[in-house]
């Protein structure tokens, strides 16, 4: 879970895994996989950063980058 700050303070916990994707427009916006949306304080890169960490945290982007080196070995 990743924390965010919505427009009215309040903090709210976000599941870093249902992110299907963040925009500015220019207020930050996150929508969820399941289509509902977040107006948060945090800029796109900030909300970026807390997902890649979370992601490191649980090893979901070491099997990414795992996955990715061993289909570049496979093709050479």
């Amino acid at each position: 879970m990743i924390p965010v700050t919505k427009f009215n303070r309040s903090t709210v916990y976000v599941n870093a895994t249902l992110v299907e994707q963040v925009e500015s427009t220019p207020d930050t916006v996150i929508t969820l996989v399941n289509g509902k949306k977040l107006i948060v304080r945090e800029t796109v890169e900030e909300v970026l950063k807390m997902v890649e960490g979370y992601y490191r945290r649980v090893g979901l982007l070491a099997v990414q980058v795992q996955q990715n080196a061993e289909e570049t070995d496979v093709s050479e």
